[in-house]
């Protein structure tokens, strides 16, 4: 059993507030959802409060900056990432945070699994095999996706020293986590039409810049010591 200490919910935010009362209305009892808004103008915020979450104010523009100001934010032993546009329930994270906390695995990801006509662009889908093809290159792990519902410790997190603050953020913390050796879970969840057009991966021109930031986080150097999929 988990206790409200033990768990938050890091969800990146940009005009959001139709998507917001179905994400929060999933977050598991006694875990505190952070809802970090990275620029809204259609009252996101003040949805999220209104629902009970925690609102994290981030300025810069940026899915990695939203990220990591929700990371900085939080204070529970174990931190969740999950998209807050209702193509995914946080629900799902519940044996995410299991595994991570009886020490089966040190970070667990979510492999996304179209539901429905549109949950997932060709584009976006394309993108996304390439770069796991390039991360297998980097790293040796034999991942399908770098998907944004994930849970990990928060300590070890913010020990692996994430920099890259815009869409290549998700894919640094498994490169960095698998050059430290980490041992990396990765589990099928469903994947639902999301709600409003996709910040990042909504056309060709945004899939080809998170291509793009992506690549640059490939380029990182290496150190010694490998990840492990499980």
């Amino acid at each position: 059993m988990t206790t409200p200490s033990d768990v938050d919910v890091v969800l990146p935010c940009l005009n959001e507030a139709e998507a917001l009362p179905w994400v929060l209305e999933r977050i598991p009892p006694g875990w505190r959802a952070l809802v970090v808004d990275n620029g809204s103008t259609d009252g996101s915020a003040d949805v999220a409060r209104a629902l009970g979450a925690t609102v994290v104010t981030e300025p810069r523009r940026g899915f990695g900056a939203a990220c990591h100001a929700g990371l900085t934010a939080a204070t529970a032993d174990v931190v969740c990432f999950c998209d807050c546009d209702a193509s995914l329930d946080p629900a799902l994270l519940v044996p995410f945070v299991r595994e991570v906390r009886d020490g089966a695995a040190d970070l667990v990801l979510g492999r996304r699994r179209p539901q429905g006509r549109g949950a997932w662009p060709p584009h976006a889908r394309a993108g996304n095999l390439a770069l796991a093809r390039m991360l297998r290159r980097r790293t040796g792990l034999r991942l399908h996706d770098l998907g944004p519902l994930r849970a990990a410790r928060r300590e070890p997190l913010l020990a692996l020293g994430l920099s890259d603050r815009r869409s290549g953020y998700p894919l640094q913390m498994v490169v960095r986590a698998a050059d430290a050796g980490w041992r990396i879970a990765e589990h099928d969840v469903p994947y639902l039409p999301r709600s409003g057009a996709s910040k990042v991966t909504g056309t060709w021109r945004g899939t080809w810049q998170a291509v793009r930031d992506m690549s640059r986080v490939l380029a990182e150097m290496p150190n010694q010591q490998g990840g492990t999929v499980r």
